[in-house]
């Protein structure tokens, strides 16, 4: 681990992360995250955007392909009601030696290297956690960690974004955070278009017909105001093609569409295999 010191603490850099991901569609939610982290003069600072949707709708993809747009290291910090305010700034561990070790997290590693930092799920966090970063996200810029009795200021290349998921196992924000916290960057399910280009970018190797049938799944979910994600039709995909695989031979449009279904009743439930059994029907009639 890289090791820095800040006014005589040692500190151990936690490493960024590097993620093969790409953003398909959407071109102008790329642009309004790089605007908000856009510094227009010397006295200006960034902004610290706040992603928000439903859970899968890519969120995070968003917010790390912008990063990396950037070309600065990517820190990815993943928030859980567990989470303490040593979690966001530095924890200290115990060394083979016996002695006490200063980890910086994700977000102060980022702070440091001047990269980006990424907060997944912020609002599971408690108004506690949040506190300890309100100074990071005015013009204050730094963290103050009890523990190492040290201070901690961002790099003037430091930028941060939070994703947060729209459903009821989440805290509200307090109204000091989420002044900070802006602007509201909102991801809405992709069209039809644009979800099927999602979809061959995920599974390269799946024939079209699949795709087919499951982005059709998603714009009726979508229509009908369903839960049921991108990240879900990926998943059903990749089921029903594992269960062609394996049975070595040639599949016809029902078996296909029967393979669908029970990946769909496994990975979400029985409202959303019906939307194939129905499918299946109608494809029996013809």
């Amino acid at each position: 681990m890289e090791k820095v010191t800040i006014k005589g603490i040692e500190l151990y850099l936690t490493e960024p992360d590097d993620i093969p991901v790409k953003w398909v569609g959407q071109e102008d939610l790329i642009t309004q995250v790089l605007a908000a982290w856009l510094v227009v003069e010397e006295d200006d600072i960034p902004l610290n955007p706040r992603l928000i949707g439903k859970p899968g709708v890519g969120k995070t993809t968003l917010a790390y392909y912008a990063a990396r747009r950037l070309g600065k290291p990517v820190y990815m910090f993943q928030a859980t009601v567990d989470t303490r305010p040593e979690d966001l700034i530095i924890t200290p561990v115990i060394s083979e030696e016996g002695k006490i070790k200063y980890i910086a997290s994700p977000i102060v590693s980022a702070m440091i290297k001047g990269g980006i930092a990424i907060i997944d799920e912020g609002n599971r966090m408690s108004e506690k956690s949040w506190a300890s970063l309100a100074p990071l996200l005015d013009n204050r810029r730094y963290v103050e960690s009890i523990i190492a009795g040290v201070k901690i200021y961002a790099h003037p290349d430091f930028r941060i974004c939070v994703t947060m998921n729209e459903d009821a196992s989440t805290f509200e924000l307090p109204e000091y955070i989420s002044s900070r916290l802006q602007p509201q960057i909102y991801i809405d399910f992709p069209e039809r278009e644009e979800e099927l280009m999602i979809l061959r970018s995920n599974l390269p190797f799946a024939d079209e017909e699949i795709l087919e049938y499951v982005v059709n799944f998603l714009q009726a979910a979508h229509a009908a105001d369903e839960k049921y994600t991108v990240r879900d039709g990926i998943n059903i995909a990749r089921y029903a093609l594992k269960r062609i695989m394996m049975d070595n031979k040639k599949h016809d449009k029902l078996s296909k569409l029967k393979y669908l279904k029970e990946a769909a009743l496994m990975i979400l439930d029985k409202e959303a295999a019906n939307y194939f059994s129905e499918v299946i029907l109608d494809e029996e009639k013809d």
